[in-house]
């Protein structure tokens, strides 16, 4: 058994159809072997009743002869001809005959023996076997049939014709017509299998293709592709396993496209964070300097004038605050302040009220279901991201009247070799749609990017009646290192 699972495809197919043609054969060979003995049996009957049948008609006229003895010797002599029996003259033991109450030839047949072993036949022409194997004759056990047929011709008795059927013709015809089965029934088998040889090896060229395909693939050769071939089956597996590198190799550029956008993302947005720093804590950080310098001075002189101090600490404190809006302003955007300490719904309710204060004029609806619970850090991150962002773009494009946004429990995704839950962020405005010509901005790429590293989609939809950005967040699943906040 163990050796037969060592055995190729190829190698178990050729074995098993020279098996089934050698069963087959060996099969027809032991079918003749069996009915050998009961052939035999039924020629040697044969062959009797119709040697019985050939004399009673050439003995009827012996009446007419002028001489019956020596017709009679005539008549023995030219049945010496015949097969598979023979017949001989026994003359009875007084000499002359016996005279017979009739005048009509007689023939009677007497049986004399009929248990002699055939390979007991006096040697010198029918007896002899010298092409049959001993076994054989040993499985046939072959036996000589005798029957002696009374003559008698004008009243007298002319001894009688003993009929001994020889059985050695019919045992070797038999015996060569199974050398000839077992030679020819063995090459067309041996034909029949090497033609099936070459039809199973030709039917299975393609599976070596396929596996050094699939070790190419495997070795990172995306771009590996196989020439379907054989049978429809294999040709179809052919052409899947093409498909399937095809698709890999589009995954496989899609993600090294991604890092490369997620570089960029990221470079972008510290060069903006460098640029508020720049631009908003640069000037608060000066002017506290050259307050803190005026009071340096106005401490230094006999009698500082208290008026001038409280003005310099005044600013300064001024300057402190507009720092902290400033600093609040950037760790919002670099993380949502009380995400982690409030949860979703709340950061996402602070988010709306922020929003409804610098807008006024605009109506913003959320629906967001109780039964959302904890979904997982990365997840409620990504969701209040893709909100953030949304709003952001209604607000500075859209000139809408109207959001609605609604975070909805959706169906579960087969993630690998299970399924995980995932959530549905809708946000929808009435406004005036977006321009043919338009690009994303960084923003949008952004979170596209990020939904995609955890599995999910994210799809705008525009028309004159305004824009909506559906994403599928599943949850549960980790931060890659690369979208992690900076």
């Amino acid at each position: 058994m163990a050796m037969w699972q060592t055995l190729s495809l190829r190698a178990r197919l050729n074995t098993l159809l020279a098996l089934v043609m050698v069963l087959g054969l060996a099969i027809n060979i032991a079918r003749l072997l069996l009915e050998a003995a009961p052939r035999v049996a039924a020629e040697d009957q044969s062959v009797v009743r119709l040697a019985r049948g050939f004399i009673e008609p050439l003995v009827s006229d012996l009446n007419d002869a002028s001489d019956p003895e020596a017709r009679l010797d005539r008549i023995v002599e030219g049945l010496k001809q015949l097969r598979h029996v023979s017949i001989t003259r026994e003359h009875d033991p007084a000499k002359g005959g016996t005279p017979v109450a009739s005048a009509t030839p007689v023939a009677s047949a007497t049986p004399v023996a009929s248990a002699t072993p055939a390979a007991s036949a006096p040697s010198g022409g029918r007896g002899e076997l010298p092409q049959v194997p001993e076994w054989f004759l040993t499985l046939i056990h072959p036996e000589q049939t005798t029957v002696a047929v009374q003559i008698a011709a004008n009243g007298r008795s002319l001894g009688s014709l003993v009929i001994t059927s020889h059985p050695t013709d019919e045992i070797a015809e038999i015996w060569d017509g199974i050398v000839t089965q077992l030679e020819v029934g063995s090459a067309i088998a041996a034909a029949l299998l090497l033609i099936t040889m070459a039809v199973v090896n030709r039917a299975l060229e393609p599976i070596k293709s396929l596996a050094d395909a699939m070790s190419s693939i495997e070795a990172g050769h995306y771009d590996t592709r196989v020439r379907p071939g054989g049978s429809p089956e294999l040709a179809a597996i052919c052409g899947k396993l093409n498909h399937l590198a095809s698709v890999l190799e589009t995954t496989v550029e899609e993600k090294r496209q991604l890092a490369e956008r997620v570089v960029s993302l990221q470079d972008a947005e510290r060069k903006e964070i460098a640029r508020d720093l720049h631009d908003e804590f640069g000037p608060y950080l000066f002017a506290l300097r050259a307050h803190a310098s005026s009071l340096t001075r106005l401490a230094g002189m006999p009698e500082p004038d208290l008026g001038a101090l409280r003005k310099h600490i005044v600013a300064m404190a001024d300057q402190v605050n507009a720092l902290q809006q400033s600093n609040r302003r950037v760790l919002e955007r670099l993380r949502p302040v009380g995400l982690a300490e409030l949860g979703l719904a709340d950061a996402l309710a602070a988010l709306m009220r922020l929003w409804r204060e610098a807008n006024p004029d605009v109506v913003i609806e959320t629906s967001i279901s109780p039964s959302l619970g904890a979904r997982g850090e990365t997840a409620e991150l990504t969701i209040y991201r893709v909100i953030q962002e949304a709003l952001t773009n209604v607000f500075r494009h859209s000139r809408a009247t109207r959001v609605d946004i609604s975070v909805e429990p959706a169906l579960p995704r087969r993630m690998g070799a299970g399924e995980t839950e995932a959530i549905m962020v809708t946000v929808r405005d009435n406004g005036a749609g977006l321009p043919p010509d338009h690009k994303q901005g960084f923003g949008m790429l952004g979170m596209r990017e990020r939904v995609l590293a955890l599995g999910g989609s994210m799809t705008v939809a525009s028309t004159s009646h305004g824009v909506t950005v559906e994403a599928l967040v599943p949850c549960g699943m980790k931060q890659s290192h690369a979208l992690e906040p900076t």
